[in-house]
């Protein structure tokens, strides 16, 4: 049995919004605020959540857009990373979105997140251009890919 079929899945809620802006925290230089977060799922933005024991250690935030899919943010936690969970949360929640009659499903990661590029790649993304200064970063602006499958 793999990691990630150990978790406990669910649609996001609003008691999930602190411990996603603390992953946010720890994951990310350019963390999402809670308020974000809560604006997202005020907004009716799709969000699952994955729990170990009572712990949150990956969540997704999709926006939904007739028979589209765009994942606005996937996250594990630190700790957690590098164990399958990130790639089992995005196969879920791709067929989670699948489900919802989504066609196709785009996103951006940064340039610099080889980690995440190679994991869409697996997964059957395909590159869909560059967005020249899309994300904040150290001394300026960093590029994302955007990808699509």
């Amino acid at each position: 049995m793999s990691l990630f079929s150990s978790l406990k899945l669910r649609e996001w809620r609003e008691d999930d919004i602190a411990p996603m802006a603390e992953i946010e925290q720890q994951a990310y230089p350019y963390p999402w605020s809670a308020g974000i977060l809560r604006d997202c799922l005020h907004a009716g933005h799709l969000g699952w959540t994955a729990w170990s024991r009572g712990e949150l250690v990956a969540y997704s935030v999709v926006q939904a857009v007739l028979d589209e899919a765009h994942l606005l943010n996937l996250c594990t936690a630190p700790a957690w990373q590098g164990q399958g969970v990130g790639r089992g949360m995005l196969s879920w929640v791709m067929q989670q979105c699948a489900a919802r009659e989504m066609q196709r499903m785009l996103l951006e990661v940064r340039a610099s997140n080889t980690p995440a590029l190679g994991l869409y790649r697996a997964l059957g993304f395909e590159q869909d251009g560059v967005r020249k200064g899309y994300y904040p970063a150290t001394g300026g602006r960093e590029d994302a890919h955007g990808w699509r499958i």
